[in-house]
């Protein structure tokens, strides 16, 4: 049976608990057949060395005492055999007689530095091997500078490959059937000096032994379930890849996938070596399967990873004539620096270019290519040579996106729609990848984008709810029933991250469980700023989330300076409150012009006709050309089904009690029968239509008489209700005549007044004639539609239609890449 390589990193090893669960883990694994064991050093123990070098090197003996101390500490905590505890003390020993040198020097050269980091590793294959000889496996530590042969690129060594498999070969009859526990990231030179291999040494040291060894398969374990879709820092929702290429591993490794380095990937690709990446703490996860077939499943990208910390480098002549060679003159410059190039791009004439090179070295590589362009310089032939940062590079990486179309179009534009500017863009020559740099401000947002946008896992939508009444309570028992729904059929996942009432905030980006809002908010203190109780850092928080949208479910007027504080962080917002739209028209353009300049979505269907498509059908309209020639609708669902009531014979005061019971009027009453919520409703109509009215345009007549309205209170205006009887004789009348009492607004742009609300007796045939209960309609006339109007009809009010409409703006965002604003223009 071939063996198999097992790889764990240092977080797998950071406490004596999760020793002994790597070697659970063994024990297991080698119940199936040999094993062969890679380690990191143990948690931070690389880190506390480097600690004590830096504070050697500046002659601070307390600090690196300190240091050692912390190092060795890590180490001891594990119960260790007699003869390991002395070696491993022997180790400590060493490496702080060498720190010591390292003072009286004041510098540590590569080599040396190589040598004392080394002490993490060769520490920890003496504490692994002790545990599983504890645990009755028998094992051996085996320090990978026996067989592991490098040149003399301290920190950054190259492996002789064939050198060091005959050197493994030979070695590998002493381990006999015991496990060899062996080093990961040291080596030695062909003379005899301990290198290092850089970041990721380990695994990278344990594909190297699989290669040597032949095996079936290298396993890495770490705290991590595989290579996620994002970086899990900035995409709260990135989930792990179940499989991937070779070729894909390398391509994410290439640009900065933390997981994996690229020359781990190399021996495999060689070899056709299984590797699977792990989680110690959670070992049923499946975790990421990389081989040569990878995944089949070619409509979606892979991954998007993110380089930051970079600075974009400008290079450009002013003249084409002045050096068509420019281009190759700065490569050979940069090359010169040794540093690293994370995307070069130049004009088809290589009179101009840009390059990705690392912030901290950026003016060092500016000031080798003005030396190499010296002549040019003087000569004014060209520009000032621009260093921009920081900047981050993105890249978009999947097995088939150079046979997909649109990849790169789907890219930039979804970048473009949320406003974030593209400073340069390169595409890998195997067609897997495309990249692009951004300022790193916008990297987060730039993540989250793209990663939403080729739905690497379910469009989520992050709600911060405000209210929680009729309708917020409606929503969240909504989202509550249809989540499981949404995202098995539609990829999709409402998630409630924030909910606040008038006085209280409850924020939790990971979701708050359905059913416990009530309970979790009241327990949250009162708050009163400048949004009431949500914060600027709940918003900040939630700007970081995938497709973050701010819902308003409230009649508050004073709501508008929050929705310009969420779109200028990016965060969407979607509507059923009808008061900001109806503020002056001046504030409304400038609400308006702050969403279209932050690129976020203003949506509000439900302002108008509850879950009905009333706003969207009239601008549908305008947008194809045609010409309105009036829109008369019964609006008020309320009032509508009041109306209906007294043509029942049902009391006035009574039907409006009903009314309110069942979530048909606003929180007063008296809103509804001014005839204000619908001529809010009729202006917000107008201003679609390009009128530019205002609220004091609107001729509104009241369902009754003024005296009533004035009462403030709602309890004695019910009460005053059951005493007026004029209105149920004006039904009365109304239908002896063959007519039915309606709650009529009319926009005419070509009328005076071109806006006006009231009661209307309607014959048979008019389109609100029908309406039953708290049904809506809007009629539209218009050049199409000049004899039969267009009519749109149903119900037009209560709390769970127009928590359905709210719900279905949630999903058009979270379920279309094209989120560009519909409702700001």
């Amino acid at each position: 049976m071939t063996i198999r390589v097992l790889k764990f990193g240092g977080s797998s090893l950071a406490t004596p608990a999760r020793v002994e669960r790597v070697v659970g883990l063994v024990d297991t694994e080698r119940g199936q057949g040999p094993v062969a064991v890679v380690v990191s050093a143990l948690g931070k123990s690389t880190d506390w060395l480097v600690t004590a070098l830096d504070a050697a090197s500046l002659g601070d003996t307390v600090q690196m005492n300190a240091a050692v101390n912390a190092f060795a500490q890590i180490a001891l905590a594990n119960e260790l055999d007699k003869t390991t505890e002395t070696e491993v003390r022997r180790l400590i020993a060493t490496v702080l007689g060498q720190l010591e040198a390292v003072c009286v020097l004041g510098e540590a050269s590569l080599r040396t530095r190589d040598r004392i980091l080394s002490a993490g590793e060769l520490v920890s294959v003496q504490v692994v091997a002790s545990r599983l000889r504890a645990n009755h496996l028998t094992a051996q530590p085996v320090d990978a500078r026996q067989w592991l042969v490098t040149d003399g690129r301290h920190g950054e060594a190259r492996v002789a490959i064939a050198e060091s498999t005959v050197q493994l070969h030979a070695l590998r009859d002493r381990w006999a059937d015991d496990i060899p526990v062996v080093t990961g990231f040291i080596a030695r030179t062909r003379e005899g000096h301990t290198t290092t291999l850089g970041r990721n040494g380990s695994d990278y040291s344990a594909t190297l032994l699989a290669a040597g060894l032949s095996a079936s398969e290298v396993q890495i374990w770490s705290d991590v379930s595989g290579v996620m879709t994002a970086d899990p820092r900035i995409v709260a929702d990135a989930t792990p890849l179940t499989h991937l290429s070779y070729d894909e591993a390398l391509e994410l490794a290439t640009f900065g996938a933390s997981v994996l380095h690229p020359r781990t990937i190399l021996p495999l690709l060689e070899t056709g070596i299984l590797l699977r990446i792990r989680n110690t703490l959670d070992p049923d996860s499946a975790g990421t399967r990389v081989d040569a077939a990878g995944g089949n499943d070619e409509t979606r990208a892979t991954s998007v990873t993110s380089l930051e910390a970079q600075a974009l480098i400008d290079v450009q002549l002013q003249t084409l004539d002045a050096g068509p060679r420019i281009a190759e003159r700065v490569h050979r410059a940069v090359q010169e620096t040794t540093e690293t190039v994370w995307l070069a791009t130049h004009s088809a004439h290589g009179q101009a270019m840009s390059i990705v090179v690392p912030e901290v070295v950026a003016q060092a590589v500016k000031a080798a290519i003005e030396t190499a362009l010296a002549l040019e310089i003087d000569r004014g032939e060209l520009k000032p040579i621009s260093v921009h940062g920081p900047v981050s590079l993105l890249t978009l990486v999947g097995e088939a996106m150079g046979r997909t179309p649109n990849v790169a179009g789907q890219l930039f534009s979804a970048l473009g729609r949320v406003g974030i500017n593209v400073r340069t863009i390169g595409q890998s020559a195997s067609a897997r990848s495309i990249s692009c740099v951004v300022d790193s401000a916008v990297l987060p947002l730039a993540v989250r984008t793209v990663h939403t946008a080729f739905h690497l896992t379910h469009r989520r939508a992050s709600i911060l709810l405000l209210g929680k009444g009729i309708v917020g309570g409606a929503l969240l028992g909504q989202i509550a029933e249809q989540v499981q729904m949404l995202r098995e059929q539609h990829d999709v996942e409402p998630v409630v991250v924030g909910l606040a009432d008038r006085t209280r905030a409850l924020f939790d980006p990971h979701g708050i469980t359905a059913g416990t809002e009530t309970e979790r908010l009241a327990s949250m203190p009162q708050a009163a700023g400048a949004w009431g109780p949500v914060t600027e850092a709940m918003l900040d928080e939630l700007a970081t989330l995938p497709v973050p949208i701010l819902v308003d479910c409230t009649a508050s007027d004073t709501l508008a300076p929050l929705y310009k504080a969420a779109w200028q962080r990016g965060i969407h917002v979607v509507a059923a409150n009808k008061k900001p739209l109806t503020l002056s028209l001046a504030d409304v353009a400038d609400l308006r012009a702050t969403a279209r300049r932050s690129h976020s979505d203003w949506r509000y269907e439900t302002t108008v006709g509850a879950a009905l498509p009333v706003i969207d059908t009239l601008q549908h309209l305008v947008r194809t050309g045609d010409s309105v020639t009036r829109i008369q609708g019964s609006l008020s669902g309320t009032l509508g089904y009041l109306c209906d009531e007294l043509s029942a014979g049902v009391p006035l005061g009574d039907a409006v009690r009903t009314a309110k019971r069942l979530g048909f009027t606003e929180p007063r009453p008296q809103e509804d029968l001014a005839g204000t919520d619908a001529a809010r409703k009729a202006l917000i109509l107008a201003r679609e239509l390009g009128l530019q009215l205002e609220m004091s345009d609107v001729v509104i007549e009241p369902l009754v008489p003024a005296e009533l309205l004035d009462i403030d209170d709602v309890d004695t205006f019910l009460a005053a209700l059951d005493t007026h009887t004029a209105l149920a004789e004006q039904v009365a009348a109304n239908r002896r005549d063959g007519k039915v009492l309606r709650y009529i607004a009319t926009v005419d742009p070509n009328a005076t007044p071109k806006l006006h609300v009231g009661p209307v007796a309607v014959t048979e045939g008019h389109p609100a004639y029908s309406l039953r209960g708290p049904a809506s309609m809007v009629a539209f006339s218009s050049r199409r539609y000049p004899d039969e109007p267009l009519v749109v009809q149903g119900a037009g009010a209560g709390g769970e239609v127009t928590a359905a409409g709210v719900l279905a703006d949630i999903l058009r965002l979270a379920m279309t890449n094209d989120t560009n604003p519909v409702n700001i223009d």
